[in-house]
């Protein structure tokens, strides 16, 4: 019997390589996106949910299970992001990256885990970003609802390990999706001209990493693997090496010495 996975976010970017290639290796893929669902395509059955609702939620969980009797994985890939200086975003704007990006994985979660429990496991696969360890400039609400993730993940991975649930965090960098295209700003930096100059210069070597940035087949490779292990690691960064390598310098480095490297490479 094929195993089943939920996918969030799954029309296009990271979940849609995640899908169309558990679905090519024998996987039965749901793939969730905001809008009514469309058309099944390439062996993916498409179901509608939107993360900030809980009734849409519920309704999907609910029938995922229904018509598969199980699910075995949860791709928690469904985001945003939101840039603009911490200054110029307003309340309603962090709160609505935080519902998306980071309560809308616990909706998800809290739906799935009395299913797993039942059914004797499972695997969560919760897509974070770099940006979940390091707070980036300009992208601060970003960064808070992925820290929010990273957080939440570690502690369900504790709770539920008994289980035999396998929680797991996955840190991308950039990736060529459409995040970037995607990417909303925050009202008040258009007017404020206090950070315009350091913003535009942080925006233009985004553009620049994003131009290089690979398919991302790699991300999901990673989570087949991910998948496939009865004991994976807590936390996997994927991408380009030049991003990658945050992660240890972060760790290992006085933070003055990681903050000036960081500075000298935005140019700010």
């Amino acid at each position: 019997m094929s195993r089943v996975v939920l996918i969030t976010g799954a029309s296009a970017g990271i979940g849609k390589a995640c899908a169309e290639r558990l679905a090519r290796n024998g996987w039965r893929v749901f793939g969730a996106q905001r809008r009514t669902a469309t058309s099944d395509a390439a062996g993916i059955e498409m179901i509608a949910m939107d993360v900030t609702d809980d009734a849409t939620v519920a309704h999907a969980v609910a029938a995922v299970h229904q018509r598969a009797g199980r699910i075995d994985a949860v791709i928690n890939n469904a985001g945003y992001a939101l840039m603009g200086a911490v200054e110029d975003t307003s309340i309603d704007e962090a709160r609505a990256q935080l519902e998306t990006n980071f309560f809308g994985v616990l909706r998800v979660c809290r739906a799935v885990l009395p299913i797993m429990r039942a059914q004797g496991g499972g695997h969560i696969v919760n897509i974070s970003s770099l940006a979940g360890v390091l707070g980036l400039p300009f992208s601060g609400m970003y960064s808070a609802s992925k820290f929010a993730l990273e957080g939440m993940s570690e502690s369900l991975r504790l709770e539920t390990r008994r289980f035999g649930i396998r929680v797991v965090l996955v840190e991308p960098g950039d990736f060529d999706t459409d995040l970037p295209n995607q990417r909303r700003r925050a009202a008040a930096a258009a007017d404020n001209a206090t950070y315009r100059d350091a913003m535009t210069k942080v925006e233009a070597q985004q553009a620049k990493d994003e131009a290089a940035a690979p398919k991302p087949d790699g991300v999901a490779a990673l989570v087949e693997r991910i998948l496939d292990d009865r004991h994976p690691r807590l936390r996997r960064s994927v991408g380009m090496l030049g991003q990658r390598i945050v992660v240890p310098l972060k760790r290992f480095l006085p933070q003055r010495w990681f903050e000036a490297a960081l500075v000298r490479v935005l140019g700010l």
